[in-house]
């Protein structure tokens, strides 16, 4: 059985996007726009998320559920859990993902594409300053 990565287009809460760190302290008119934005995703236990020197099309916010964050060889180098976030550097810095993410447990996030942040960036000038600073804190590691 393959494990599965299925997306709904539920409308988000903006109290659900406020509840990531990473975008917390956003204006409230940036959390809209975000909200507007953004879809739910839903991942079974054992589903690849994102494959690392894949194409970086989407940043992903984690609700429920846990992730490994795998090296190119293969070795899990970090754990994700509620309130983290993944795919910023792909999508943002290098346009190529750096790591592997592995679902841990049946999960639910929250993804921006790349197609609907470009359409509205120009807007989330505080958004993109904090998934910057995310991608490239976490490039250094």
């Amino acid at each position: 059985m393959c494990a599965s990565v299925m997306a709904r287009s539920e409308v988000v809460d903006t109290s659900r996007i406020a509840a990531v760190p990473a975008l917390a302290d956003l204006p409230a008119s940036e959390l809209d726009e975000l909200a507007s934005a953004m879809n739910e995703v839903e991942v079974e236990a054992g589903a690849k998320i994102i494959t690392v020197d894949d194409y970086g099309t989407a940043v992903y916010f984690v609700e429920q559920g846990s992730a490994d964050v795998l090296n190119e060889y293969g070795k899990t180098t970090e754990a994700l859990g509620p309130g983290d976030a993944f795919g910023e550097i792909g999508l943002l810095l290098t346009g190529e993902r750096t790591a592997t993410v592995v679902a841990r447990t049946s999960m639910r996030l929250l993804s921006l594409s790349g197609q609907q942040f470009d359409r509205i960036r120009s807007g989330l000038p505080e958004a993109e300053r904090s998934l910057r600073r995310l991608g490239l804190e976490r490039a250094r590691r």
